[in-house]
């Protein structure tokens, strides 16, 4: 199916063809399950528009993305509506992809999309498969409003074949007071700060096969307000630059960034950001 794909405007940086990329970059837009704004299903082309805006060197890691193989296959064709449908076809399209021994990127859409993608690397990974999480929020619920699937429950329902001992939660600043107690208590759990708690694990995830996930919140609002439900009291654009830096040289495998919502991204500053970001996801990830 991905194969088929023609798509007219890529991300800067993109090969001709999805047999010329190690990474293929994957656009989901789907924003059913959010909690508060509505708009995320636009971030993947308004990105993929802006990235034209920076360099394809990053001084951050002394690569360029001419040096590397990816491959921006375009956005995924969603029912409009319907969570399930969506969610098998994620799920397809990252099958294939690691299928053809390729590494998924996704950019969203709400973070429920993480669940599908990470749900096809656990198939081919198994037990071994560590989830690393960015986030202003624990996404831990059970259920919210009745939903199961649901972008406030997404980590939990990650939780049901990845191993809690494998998740590793790092910006947390906002959920109730049983989310938090639960992450405390199952998971790797670092809420407020990210570079610190990060550089101290690095080497506990150094053996194993790495999924991120990085929902743009996770950035302080004063830096990155194009976003659902934007939470004050999060990291700079420079920590979550080092944070990628120190996570090169891991067996990183998949990788999405989420919740951009470029109807209130004043500017097009979020969207920038979240373009910069996806550079170094790419080049820490070939």
């Amino acid at each position: 199916m991905l194969k088929e794909y023609r798509w007219s405007s890529r991300f800067m940086g993109s090969r001709e063809t999805y047999d010329e990329g190690d990474v293929v970059m994957v656009g989901a837009p789907m924003d059913y399950s959010v909690s508060y704004r509505p708009g995320a299903r636009f971030a993947p082309q308004k990105i993929r528009e802006v990235s034209y805006a920076i360099e394809e060197y990053s001084p951050y890691l002394d690569r360029d993305l001419s040096e590397i193989r990816f491959f921006d296959v375009g956005d995924l064709e969603l029912p409009m509506g319907n969570i399930e449908s969506s969610l098998k076809i994620i799920q397809q399209a990252a099958h294939e992809i690691l299928e053809d021994d390729k590494k998924p990127l996704f950019i969203g859409g709400d973070h429920l999309i993480t669940y599908p993608a990470v749900k096809a690397v656990y198939g081919k990974y198994g037990d071994g498969l560590r989830l690393v999480h960015f986030d202003a929020h624990a996404d831990l619920r059970e259920e919210y409003l009745g939903e199961k699937n649901s972008h406030a429950s997404v980590i939990k329902r990650c939780s049901q074949f990845v191993s809690l001992k494998n998740i590793f939660q790092f910006g947390i600043r906002s959920g109730t007071r049983e989310e938090f107690m639960w992450a405390r208590e199952n998971l790797n759990f670092y809420p407020f700060e990210v570079l610190r708690p990060l550089e101290e694990v690095i080497d506990v995830l150094r053996p194993y096969p790495v999924y991120i996930t990085i929902d743009i919140d996770v950035v302080d609002p004063a830096y990155a307000w194009g976003t659902g439900t934007p939470e004050p009291g999060g990291c700079t654009p420079h920590e979550i630059f080092q944070a990628l830096k120190a996570m090169r040289g891991l067996n990183i495998v998949g990788l999405d960034l989420v919740e951009v919502n470029p109807v209130y991204d004043t500017a097009e500053v979020t969207s920038i950001l979240a373009a910069k970001i996806i550079r170094e996801a790419v080049l820490i990830m070939a």
